[in-house]
């Protein structure tokens, strides 16, 4: 590669343009990967046609809710008394619940409409069989929905994308504009008939090996786990599924879209672990655990680790100006260009084959550093020396890391995940 060997860090100015000079050989040419024979290309020479459509439907809060006491058989009017209880709204659960319904029929019905064959999933029913079947992804909820759609989707000839269906709850910045949850149906007019480009979002790849490893990851979506339940499960897995001696590296079988946090289960406990930077030397490193995001990931916990305040920005520019006899005015316009101008060079693009680390909440002495709390880069080598760890993929898959597992993370061009970005 053109930038091969090359260690990008955050700095105040526009560190995009650098990371990804060059790069463009990285990333496949658009629409030519898959084309489908069964009609003619678009004008654009890009095709959206699938024949079998997979919709994985988010759950609602008022379906969890009935899913968490259906063991003792409440009545919708038990149900309805118990939530009012803990503080929270029958009726404005259900009213969320039913325009997250109607949104997804909504969806289903112009599918339909367009010849294709649907299946509609909950997360219980989503595996691996069920991608198999499917042309094409759908996730029809938030962000949280399409991270679980992405996670089983190792097939870059499989599109990926999502529809927020509670646009008033729901930010929704991997899914399609909020425009096209109430018209679904213009959406995919303009996918089939070619008016959008693939978008290619990078995924991150974890290597595993050492001593005690398992590389079959909880999936913490199905369980919603107490810590007691999150440890028996880990337990279980490591028990029964996997001899602690296997020797070897091992690929875990998901990738990364947003990031992969690497830290104590139990928060308020420090975490202990061995860090190396695109092959530099290894640092001791002790604090709240570590964040490796992708460019999609940038624009989330990452952003919002590493981000700097208006206040704390406005402080700073008064203490240079006290302590350097500076003659400048930290007006709100100046604070707020520096703030914004530094908050930007935080994010990248999630087609850029690159990650970005975050050190949470050092803690620097004599025994351990930390000589750098974030930055870019192309690999990442953590050696754990945690007692009850785990590595948190997309906030829905965990896999245990403690005391000898050794992980290394990468991104890989051929994990790229096949999304759409529509035009105007």
């Amino acid at each position: 590669m053109a930038w091969s060997g090359i260690v990008l860090r955050f700095s105040r100015k526009k560190t995009k343009v650098l990371a990804f000079m060059g790069c463009s050989e990285w990333l496949p040419p658009l629409g030519s990967r898959h084309v489908s024979t069964a009609s003619p290309k678009s004008k654009h020479g890009l095709q959206f046609n699938p024949s079998k459509v997979v919709v994985l439907v988010k759950t609602t809060r008022y379906e969890f809710e009935q899913q968490r006491y259906s063991y003792a058989g409440l009545s919708e009017g038990d149900l309805k008394r118990l939530l009012a209880l803990k503080g929270s709204s029958y009726n404005g659960l259900l009213e969320k619940h039913n325009i997250h319904t109607r949104n997804v029929e909504h969806v289903v019905d112009s599918l339909r409409k367009e010849g294709i064959e649907v299946r509609v999933v909950n997360r219980r029913e989503y595996d691996e069989e069920t991608v198999r079947w499917a042309d094409a992804i759908i996730s029809a909820g938030g962000d949280g929905t399409m991270l679980l759609a992405a996670s089983k989707v190792l097939d870059q000839s499989k599109p990926v994308f999502g529809v927020n269906t509670d646009p008033e709850r729901s930010e929704g910045h991997l899914c399609l504009p909020v425009h096209y949850t109430y018209s679904f149906s213009e959406a995919l007019q303009k996918l089939c008939s070619g008016h959008f480009r693939w978008k290619w979002r990078q995924r991150i790849r974890i290597y595993l090996e050492g001593t005690g490893v398992n590389p079959v990851p909880v999936d913490l979506h199905e369980e919603q786990l107490s810590l007691e339940n999150y440890n028996s499960a880990h337990h279980i897995r490591m028990t029964e599924t996997w001899p602690k001696d296997t020797p070897g590296v091992h690929l875990i079988p998901v990738r990364a879209l947003n990031e992969v946090f690497i830290g104590e289960s139990l928060s308020s406990r420090a975490s202990y672990y061995e860090l190396s930077v695109d092959d530099g030397p290894w640092e001791k490193l002790k604090n709240s655990g570590l964040n490796v995001c992708t460019g999609t990931g940038s624009k989330a916990w990452s952003y919002n680790i590493n981000k700097l305040s208006y206040q704390s920005v406005e402080d700073i520019l008064m203490l240079a100006k006290k302590y350097r006899k500076l003659d400048f005015s930290a007006d709100k316009k100046l604070v707020e260009m520096v703030t914004n101008e530094y908050n930007d060079s935080l994010l990248i693009n999630p087609e850029e084959p690159i990650m970005i680390f975050s050190i949470r909440e050092p803690i620097v002495n004599r025994i351990f550093s930390s000589s750098e709390q974030h930055g870019f880069t192309k690999k990442i080598c953590i050696r754990s020396r945690c007692w009850d760890a785990c590595m948190v993929v997309d906030g829905g898959s965990s896999i245990e890391f403690n005391d000898g597992a050794l992980a290394t993370l990468v991104i890989n061009k051929d994990d790229a995940l096949r999304t759409v970005q529509l035009e105007d």
